[in-house]
């Protein structure tokens, strides 16, 4: 659900945004209103929303002071209001990247149309973002550049063992059996070349895992866990942190 927070010194107009869109089809949640800048940016530090839609003129601070106050410091998209005669203010609002302005009185269908193409753009955004979140911690937590000629065919089995069962209770042992080598021996040889210890890498993978499902922020931490194999919330939650930095309930609330 995208936040929306609503900037306005008009009580009619306000009332009109806040109550003649039908926000939830837009998959959208009015958090605030505000009735000049001072107050929209203090609105914006707090409740932090995805979209604010703001009056030009308004009382104490005006939208666009507004904006410049903020738009640097928190990540939201700006749609602006504005009559004919602030034409030149429209324009200093698109240089801070607002993504568009409506002339008042505000349409409520263009309104909307408006916001449907802005919310694409938040979500394709997103998942941009998160591909880079994933890239970067792939990076950090499996920093493993396998040259295949010289990997061992007991290393790549065991790299796809851990791929394919890594959700559920993994024995190595049975790999051991499987492979018909001792633990001490596969234990080594994976270390050698990967430079992972056979639990660290295990762990490592699961948390990436993990992280790819806390990309979703309806998803409830412990189930998590136990989707990518840990038995046990707490335990899950020391090895987060260890290897991500925070707590992987922090981390699900996390901008990035």
């Amino acid at each position: 659900m995208n936040k929306v927070l609503l900037v306005e010194d008009e009580p009619i107009i306000q009332k009109g945004l806040q109550y003649k869109m039908n926000w939830l089809q837009l998959n959208c949640v009015v958090v605030g209103c505000a009735d000049n800048g001072n107050i929209g940016k203090e609105m914006i530090d707090k409740l932090k929303p995805d979209i604010v839609i703001t009056d030009i003129r308004m009382p104490f601070k005006d939208g666009i002071e507004m904006l410049k106050e903020t738009v640097g410091n928190h990540k939201f998209e700006a749609i602006i209001l504005t009559g004919y005669d602030e034409f030149n203010y429209a324009k200093q609002a698109i240089r801070l990247g607002v993504h568009d302005y409506l002339l008042k009185p505000v349409d409520m269908e263009e309104l909307g149309e408006v916001i449907k193409n802005l919310i694409f753009k938040i979500e394709e955004k997103k998942t941009k973002d998160n591909y880079k979140v994933n890239s970067l911690l792939y990076k950090e937590l499996l920093n493993i550049n396998l040259n295949v000629a010289e990997t061992s065919s007991y290393v790549i089995e065991t790299i796809d063992f851990i791929k394919k069962n890594y959700a559920t209770k993994i024995n190595f042992k049975d790999l051991c059996d499987n492979l018909g080598v001792s633990n001490v021996f596969l234990s080594a040889k994976f270390k050698s070349e990967t430079n992972y210890s056979l639990n660290d890498f295990l762990n490592r993978y699961r948390l990436l895992k993990a992280v790819e499902l806390l990309q979703n922020d309806k998803v409830l931490v412990y189930e998590v866990a136990e989707e990518v194999g840990f038995s046990e919330y707490k335990y899950f939650s020391q090895v987060f942190k260890k290897y991500i930095g925070m707590p992987p309930k922090q981390f699900l609330h996390q901008e990035f």
